[in-house]
């Protein structure tokens, strides 16, 4: 209190209410008197006049120590608390990420739930189709959304020139439109060349959702274990569709990127 700007009568009338908790030895003095203390405090210190009792003494220790005790247990319980707390993140983190439990895990989530354009009317797709297939681009998109359809015909384009010549290669599109009706609506007009999820069995598809980022359009290039190769999004960064069409370029062309699948 002395070295927080307290005088020394002030510390005395504290004393008369509080009393002091421990004997003067020199040392104590010493550091008393360096700190400013005032002789009368000192002698009234020495006198014993603010002094507890042995038996006040010995339940004033007790209840120090058990203080101590119960700080040392709620910060062992916040600690445990917080450790539980980081494992519970971490397993949620992992079941929401994107898992590859075996080979052709991407083309069985999608088995007999895909659509494409004929004549310009929806049909079932072969699923023969897909098992050719090691490169698959899942493209989440929406009518209602203004930046897809700028974006789509661009899509549209690059498949057409790539897909003949690359024949591992499939784009996928899981709509995120409000009805069937708008879902059919923006493949007849962009004339998607590529299948799709079937509006129908979308809810049960969450697996497949669990690869789209914060926003669309969304394009997730994955191999044919659901390995993600190259994505629209890295974390919460938007880098763009156009990141994944060049790294998909760069495989064409017999580039390596550093995540692709060795087994590819």
């Amino acid at each position: 209190m002395l070295r927080s700007g307290y005088s020394s009568n002030a510390i005395m009338q504290e004393l008369a209410i509080r009393y002091f908790a421990e004997k003067l030895d020199v040392e104590k003095e010493k550091t008393l008197l360096q700190a400013g203390a005032s002789a009368e405090l000192i002698t009234a210190l020495k006198s014993g006049k603010y002094s507890l009792s042995s038996e006040q003494m010995t339940i004033a220790q007790q209840q120090i120590a058990d203080q101590t005790k119960r700080r040392a247990a709620e910060a062992a319980r916040s600690r445990q608390f917080d450790s539980l707390y980081q494992s519970q993140m971490a397993r949620e983190r992992a079941a929401a990420r994107p898992q590859a439990p075996n080979a052709n895990a991407l083309r069985e989530l999608v088995k007999g739930d895909l659509v494409s354009l004929r004549n310009g009317a929806l049909g079932h797709f072969d699923d023969a189709e897909l098992e050719k297939k090691k490169l698959i681009a899942l493209y989440f998109s929406a009518h209602w959304c203004a930046p897809c359809r700028k974006f789509t015909p661009e899509l549209v384009d690059y498949y057409n020139r790539v897909a003949t010549q690359h024949p591992e290669f499939e784009i996928v599109f899981v709509s995120f439109d409000k009805s069937q009706f708008a879902m059919e609506t923006y493949m007849l007009e962009a004339n998607m060349p590529w299948p799709a999820i079937d509006f129908q069995k979308l809810k049960g598809k969450d697996a497949i959702r669990k690869y789209a980022g914060h926003g669309i359009p969304c394009l997730v290039l994955v191999d044919a274990t659901g390995k993600v190769i190259s994505s629209t999004y890295a974390g919460a960064q938007y880098l763009g569709p156009a990141k994944v069409l060049g790294d998909l370029a760069a495989i064409f062309a017999g580039r390596v990127l550093d995540n692709v699948a060795q087994n590819r």
